[in-house]
């Protein structure tokens, strides 16, 4: 999004003639603010406000919503299917271009965990955000009502693998939420959730440095919340939590956060890959050793040319993703009018990471915050950089109330099956996707 927007600025004059044409292959009509997914789950933030509407921010572009399956860059074509393609049985489209930037960014990292794909939930999308936090407010509604000890003890257990930025920050914004949220339950307290963070590794958040990422550990033991370091998620069939200490939690929530790996596309271009799956890319931000092809973002393996080890790569983040972008813009165009190309350099600003509400850590040009000053360092950094000046007013709009208001604990899982009810109605049984989750 963010390098089409740039090129739609800088070709402006050639998109009137019709000299140019900036095609935008995409399976969303939108492009989604991912730091702010953890507010969205605790109800800070109204969920269309993460989310960017192509159509609007970029009208001089030919928006296509379709998934990329295979390009072949010989022949320069894209193939696509697109929503219309089962419906009017042509099959998949072929898109012709002159030059393409690949950036379909990552997907969530899964390993072959027993149970992991019939219980786990993802958090990297806004349906998934919106979805688990609909369901944790469902949890609380079956322990409050149930008689049965064992079904209230799992639904009132929630486990999180993966101690980076996902699962730290959907964890602490959720518990701040469920905690003030069962002070509406008549049986319900908050010291009864139970809250448990596995990571693999002997630290979280290693971004923020090692000392901010034990305040964090210390910060989050605080609240009651069970931080499980140098252990691994070993099984989680029939809703029991198995971890590799030997511990076993029933449980009906378990949130998989481990980590990202670049998008299966990339296996289907015939472009160079790493051995991390991601593009070899030059520090111009162009496909190593092919011509006319570009990429950036967690896809694009690109030189770190600031850190000053040969072979060393920029971290696959949103911090770089966005100032490359801006980059490759400059250098297509470029390329088209015969110019040099410039190379990509941008020394680590530094990570903020939000621990719920009042609470954060952070770690910028060498300073370590924490607690409430990190925490409004984290909200400013974002609010800077989600795009347009739309979503900046509306996000801040939404935090001014949300600090006047007390907290939304409504549950609205009945949006994730709109027509359940009618079915019901209609004489059918409803057949809902998430019956194995609930």
């Amino acid at each position: 999004m963010y390098t089409a927007l740039r090129l739609q600025r800088k070709l402006k004059q050639r998109l009137r003639n019709g000299e140019a044409e900036i095609v935008v292959i995409t399976p969303d009509p939108y492009m989604t603010y991912q730091p702010f997914l953890p507010e969205a789950a605790a109800g800070s933030i109204s969920p269309r406000h993460v989310v960017v509407p192509l159509r609007r921010v970029l009208p001089h572009c030919t928006i296509v919503i379709g998934e990329a399956q295979r390009i072949d860059h010989t022949k320069r074509t894209a193939t696509v299917t697109t929503p219309a393609t089962a419906e009017d049985g042509t099959g998949a489209v072929e898109i012709t271009y002159d030059e393409i930037v690949v950036a379909p960014g990552s997907v969530s990292r899964t390993l072959p965990v027993p149970g992991l794909a019939d219980h786990g939930f993802g958090f990297k999308t806004i349906e998934e955000a919106i979805g688990l936090r609909n369901h944790v407010i469902e949890q609380m509604d079956i322990a409050s009502a149930t008689r049965d000890p064992a079904i209230r003890d799992a639904a009132l257990t929630f486990v999180f693998v993966g101690g980076g930025y996902a699962g730290v920050e959907a964890l602490a914004e959720l518990e701040d939420m469920a905690r003030y949220t069962a002070r509406y339950y008549h049986n319900i307290k908050a010291e009864d959730l139970k809250w448990i963070l596995v990571e693999a590794t002997g630290r979280i958040l290693p971004e923020v440095g090692e000392s901010m990422g034990k305040y964090a550990v210390r910060e989050l033991r605080g609240r009651n919340i069970d931080v499980r370091l140098d252990t691994r998620l070993e099984s989680c069939e029939d809703r029991v939590a198995v971890l590799s200490d030997g511990s076993r939690f029933p449980t009906r929530t378990l949130v998989w956060t481990a980590g990202v790996k670049p998008a299966p596309l990339l296996a289907a271009t015939g472009l160079p890959l790493n051995e991390r799956g991601r593009l070899v890319c030059t520090a111009e931000l162009a496909v190593e050793g092919t011509g006319h092809a570009w990429a950036a973002g967690d896809a694009a393996a690109v030189p770190d040319l600031t850190a000053g080890e040969p072979g060393r790569e920029t971290a696959p983040n949103a911090q770089h993703a966005v100032r490359q972008a801006k980059v490759l813009a400059d250098n297509i165009v470029a390329s088209m009018n015969g110019e040099p190309l410039t190379e990509y350099r941008h020394s680590y600003a530094g990570s903020v990471a939000s621990l719920g509400l009042h609470k954060g850590v952070a770690h910028v040009y060498g300073r370590r915050l924490k607690g409430y000053p990190a925490w409004l360092m984290h909200r400013i950094y974002h609010l800077s950089r989600v795009p347009t000046f739309n979503r900046k007013a509306r996000v801040l709009a939404e935090w001014t109330l949300a600090g006047l208001f007390k907290r939304e604990i409504v549950s609205l899982g009945s949006l994730e099956h709109p027509r359940a009810e009618f079915e019901l109605a209609a004489g059918r049984r409803p057949v809902t996707d998430g019956d194995d989750c609930q």
